[in-house]
């Protein structure tokens, strides 16, 4: 492999103090920044200044790194020393981290570059610390109230992250199968085991998806509640009905009092989401008027009106 000059990549002299490697960094992260840079290597001049970075602003890393001594030329032929192994401190690194390395900074810091113990790993290799679980990860999956009522299966296609046969870390497509538990609620996760970011010689980590709920065009969920605005008339509203009131679990015969009023609230006990304790359905009431545009509607209206002449719904504020 090829040695590395992590000075002549930023650009300091190998006695920079940390606020100029600092201020170079940031120079040259600037300069090449795959996101706003004209240069034709701007991602590979970006990924050398991170990792040059990685080292030189950590004064343990610098100084195990400045142990390699100083007669080093960038592109020289790189072997560590025999038994440079021994007494030398070891990083962890996550895979995501872990691919922005090259097999030189692997070779002096352990475990972190794409060379050591990302494939299959060479024995004795999890004695020296390269078996690395594979880091958690989490993707949210949007249901509807109904499949969160029910329960069902779904099938998802996932840009996962996965070493290859050279341990180079890369991106593939992985489908999944998955079985939504009924009951599940907003921000609920569903755990998938073994399913997440590819571990360095070690198990896989988990892939948790995050429950969320689409919106719905009459009902609002609250935890295991479900939350739906009834439309009654006037005459159920006073004189008292049995009504029906749609649930996700199916129509259900609802009783409302006489002289109910607007923004009333009555409960449908364990009609919300299934679980150990089932949620409620809250219903709340909404008193709607019929059209007065007939005349025969209109004559109701003023007789309702003469009848009720005294009422003043206005009564409470005063006016």
């Amino acid at each position: 492999m090829e040695y590395k000059d992590y000075y002549k990549i930023l650009g300091v002299a190998r006695d920079a103090s940390a606020d100029e490697i600092k201020r170079a960094y940031r120079k040259l992260a600037r300069k090449y920044h795959p996101d706003v840079s004209k240069e034709p290597d701007a991602e590979t001049r970006f990924k050398e200044v991170n990792e040059a970075n990685e080292v030189l602003k950590d004064p343990d890393k610098r100084a195990q790194y400045d142990a390699l001594g100083s007669g080093w030329h960038a592109g020289d032929e790189f072997r560590p020393p025999p038994g440079s192994g021994g007494g030398r401190r070891e990083y962890e690194f996550s895979p995501e981290e872990a691919a922005r390395f090259s097999d030189f900074f692997a070779s002096i810091f352990g475990g972190a570059g794409r060379g050591a113990g990302f494939g299959d790993v060479p024995p004795g290799a999890r004695d020296r610390g390269f078996a690395r679980r594979g880091a958690d990860q989490t993707a949210r999956l949007r249901i509807s109230l109904e499949d969160a009522y029910h329960g069902s299966s779904r099938q998802l296609s996932l840009e996962m992250p996965e070493f290859d046969k050279d341990g180079r870390l890369q991106t593939r497509t992985r489908t999944l199968n998955v079985r939504i538990p009924a009951g599940v609620t907003e921000g609920q996760q569903i755990r998938l085991a073994g399913q997440g970011g590819p571990g360095m010689g070690g198990d896989n980590g988990d892939l948790y998806l995050e429950i969320e709920l689409m919106p719905h065009p009459i009902y609002r969920s609250e935890g295991r509640n479900i939350h739906l605005r009834l439309p009654i008339t006037p005459w159920e509203a006073a004189l008292g009905a049995t009504v029906p009131v749609p649930t996700l679990g199916g129509t259900v015969s609802l009783k409302i009092p006489p002289n109910s009023q607007s923004n009333q609230r009555l409960r449908l006990r364990g009609r919300g989401l299934p679980g150990k304790t089932p949620g409620d359905a809250f219903i709340e009431l909404e008193i709607v008027n019929p059209p007065a545009d007939a005349d025969a509607a209109r004559s109701a209206f003023e007789e309702l009106s003469k009848h009720f002449a005294g009422f003043n719904p206005r009564a409470r504020l005063g006016v």
